[in-house]
């Protein structure tokens, strides 16, 4: 008896990049930061596929593609739909500067009627955040573009079901109605996606929710203020799968692992796998708030469970800034303690500055990075620019004002200034972002923060690749390094189709001339500072390195560190501070 010929059904799933300057798509052979999204839908996809969510004569075939690192090509992606017969484009994780290109690439899929979804914080922020239908999503409606808000555990059925069926709705609306993580299928992605980043890099969210009210952040008002995990086998599950494919490296992408509810019992069992069941190389990158040293064990768990970098949101050393913006649990009287506690258990240290705070003038941006440099041992310092995302508080408040904002989406990227500024004209907000990368990435800083890290045992070399990749992305890319990657990929066609395509003759030759002497530059940089480097790890005094940065927090901190002096807000925090310690000393006796 001749057995049934099995049916399929392409789902191809795409994290889209958005475009530079000139128009372009930013591509790289091998980009930065892994999408957590991507992951997490092909988790889920492929549950379905084991589960044979469209009938036990139907595969789901599913490809993973992020454009930062593989080219995205419409026509092919039609022929493979239309040879399967039935197939569904899922757009992804698409942030706000992201959604242009989103539409880019939905144009010719929906003109052959190929079925496509788009999800992620720009549509699920702005459905919560804003009373009406905005014009960029009734637009992708308009394009006959399936619009899904809020998360898919869960969901995902559903959704599959009828793409396979021709019945899916304009809009899927899931976000009063988070999921619970526990036992869902986990993010994963397969080898060969993974290694199109540096490092070799996977992903997964430990769980979801911050408690904090940011009005700079859409993850709130997206994910929730409550803290949603995974079990711990779940996340167990998700170590070993990647280990066993050499995959050893992980960034959890919680926005504040430090209130991840099951923190302590995460790290606990990756401790076990690293101490007892012989994977001491797993290493991990998290996220976590100003006060998360003083959680009890959270630092020491932390070195142990080996966690390499640890991203901060430091956002503003200024304390009426910090209230401003609804940031309370950051306070200036912490930043010593808790970036010289990631000194001593060998963790780099990124933290975030936010360019453009309402008090923020050119003055005091260069004043307060000057600061940064010589009394807070911090290693790679990120700036951005304070944009209005749509989805977050600052994005409701100006669009309920009328305030005017700028309406290309691609430029929300927290790379350009899209909004008016009290203090500065919009042309010097953006010059003093630029100025404030260069204040920071000197030669002479680069070499004090290897000297810091050799102090406390920190391979110089560990903390040059980060700060060697930063400069390479500013300096010859033009590009925030959280977009960059290695070796830039142009292709002449993939342009915004608002701008005219190149003649080759001219594109071509520009693009491998610009090409080679990036990459020259790059590599002198890289060997400039290696050879400081080598002599900072040969000298046998280096452990003795001292600087102001590094000094011990003492009583006296308050007097001597232009951190709590420079400004009257800086000052009344730390009388708050010392008053809260008073009555916290008189309750205990």
């Amino acid at each position: 008896m001749e057995m049934p010929k099995r049916r399929r059904f392409e789902l191809v799933l795409i994290k889209p990049s958005h475009y530079d300057d000139e128009g372009y798509v930013i591509q790289w052979l091998r980009s930065l930061i892994p999408s957590n999204a991507l992951a997490a839908l092909h988790g889920l996809a492929s549950d379905c596929a084991e589960r044979r969510v469209l009938g036990q004569d139907v595969a789901i075939i599913i490809t993973a593609l992020d454009e930062t690192n593989a080219r995205i090509v419409p026509k092919r992606i039609i022929r493979r739909i239309r040879r399967a017969g039935s197939g569904l484009v899922g757009l992804v994780g698409v942030q706000t500067n992201q959604f242009p290109r989103s539409l880019d690439i939905a144009r010719p899929l929906r003109e052959a009627g190929v079925p496509v979804v788009i999800g992620g914080f720009h549509v699920s922020g702005s459905m919560a955040m804003l009373p009406q239908m905005q014009p960029d999503l009734q637009h992708a409606l308009s394009m006959g573009v399936t619009l899904f808000i809020g998360e898919a555990e869960g969901r995902l059925d559903e959704l599959l079901q009828d793409a396979a069926q021709g019945t899916l709705k304009p809009i899927y609306n899931h976000m009063k109605d988070l999921p619970n993580l526990e036992g869902t299928p986990v993010p994963f992605m397969p080898k060969e996606r993974i290694q199109q980043n540096i490092r070799h890099v996977a992903s997964f969210d430990a769980g979801r929710g911050c408690p904090f009210q940011c009005s700079f952040c859409t993850i709130i008002n997206v994910q929730g203020r409550k803290s949603r995990s995974r079990s711990l086998d779940d996340i167990e599950n998700i170590i070993r799968r990647n280990a066993a494919e050499g995959i050893n490296r992980f960034f959890i992408t919680d926005d504040d692992f430090a209130r991840n509810k099951n923190w302590e019992a995460i790290f606990d069992r990756i401790i076990k796998l690293r101490e007892n069941e012989e994977l001491k190389g797993i290493r991990f990158t998290i996220q976590v708030d100003t006060q998360c040293h003083r959680l009890p064990n959270f630092i020491e768990k932390a070195r142990r469970a080996n966690v390499a970098n640890m991203f901060v949101g430091l956002e503003s050393i200024n304390a009426d800034t910090l209230v401003a913006t609804k940031k309370r649990q950051n306070k200036i009287t912490d930043y010593r303690a808790l970036f010289l506690a990631c000194k001593e258990a060998g963790i780099l240290s990124w933290a975030a500055y936010i360019v453009g705070f309402p008090n923020d003038t050119p003055e005091s941006i260069l004043r307060d990075i000057e600061i940064i440099k010589q009394e807070l041992p911090i290693d790679v310092l990120e700036f951005f620019l304070l944009t209005p995302l749509p989805g977050s508080e600052d994005h409701q408040k100006l669009a309920a004002k009328g305030v005017w904002m700028d309406p290309d989406l691609n430029k929300y990227d927290v790379e350009h200034v899209v909004t008016g500024h009290s203090q500065m004209s919009t042309d010097e907000w953006q010059k003093i972002y630029s100025k404030a990368w260069e204040t920071y990435y000197t030669p002479e800083h680069f070499v004090t923060v290897m000297r810091r890290g050799e102090a406390f045992g920190v391979d110089w070399g560990r903390t040059l690749e980060a700060l060697w990749f930063f400069y390479h992305c500013l300096k010859n890319e033009g590009i925030h390094p959280l977009q960059g990657g290695l070796l830039r990929l142009k292709r002449r066609r993939d342009r915004r189709p608002d701008l005219p395509r190149e003649n080759p003759i001219i594109f071509y030759p520009r693009y491998w001339l610009e090409t080679i002497v990036k990459n020259i530059a790059m590599v002198q940089i890289f060997r400039k500072y290696s050879r400081i480097g080598k002599k900072i790890g040969e000298d046998p005094h280096r452990i003795y390195y001292m600087d102001k940065a590094l000094a011990p927090v003492t009583e006296h901190d308050d007097d001597t560190f232009e951190l709590f002096t420079h400004t009257a807000a800086a000052r009344a925090a730390v009388e708050r501070q010392r008053k809260v310690e008073r009555l916290t000393i008189a309750g205990r006796t």
